[in-house]
């Protein structure tokens, strides 16, 4: 019989993106705000695999990514979802179009999950209509895509960023075990 134990503290990260690469910057602000000071910033890119957002935020998307220090409950992801869906809601333009996209995330030792509105195949009901992705799993020394992840995801930049976050995670893991 398996015995329930919590599981360890995770890493929340964000991914965002708008046409308006200025406004990128003040949204990180106000996301540290909420979840705490950033402790790193992924690499700068594009939002363009899809130009599935483009008639909503426009073109180019500039993307963003990042990673607080504060290490977060697995259960908190639907919280950190519905603060990010409000920070996107609050920041609309006049019109009601979104000028930014923001998506939260896990890290955890074993894998990337990424909170998600929208029902698949490979998602978990959490609640509050707020879905978990399943979208990259520690393997063999690296991050490793699956056949549903997104390809920014996984691409090499995105995972050797990844990893180098998990190391960093993972010293904050033993940190908070010998403050025990």
């Amino acid at each position: 019989m398996s015995r329930p134990s919590p599981p360890p503290p995770v890493k929340l990260i964000v991914s965002l993106f708008s046409a308006r690469e200025p406004f990128l910057e003040e949204v990180l602000e106000r996301l540290s705000r909420l979840f705490g000071p950033i402790d790193d910033l992924g690499p700068r890119g594009f939002f363009d695999r899809s130009t599935y957002y483009s008639a909503e935020m426009g073109w180019p998307l500039h993307r963003r990514y990042a990673s607080f220090e504060r290490l977060i409950q697995t259960t908190e992801l639907v919280a950190a979802k519905m603060a990010t869906n409000a920070l996107e809601a609050e920041s609309a333009g006049a019109d009601g179009r979104r000028l930014v996209n923001i998506d939260p995330g896990i890290l955890s030792v074993e894998r990337l999950v990424l909170a998600t509105g929208k029902n698949f195949t490979h998602r978990v009901y959490l609640s509050q209509g707020i879905y978990a992705d399943l979208t990259l799993i520690f393997q063999k020394g690296s991050f490793r895509p699956l056949e549903w992840s997104y390809p920014d995801y996984a691409g090499p930049v995105m995972i050797e960023w990844l990893n180098a976050l998990r190391c960093k995670y993972r010293e904050q893991l033993r940190g908070e075990k010998d403050s025990d």
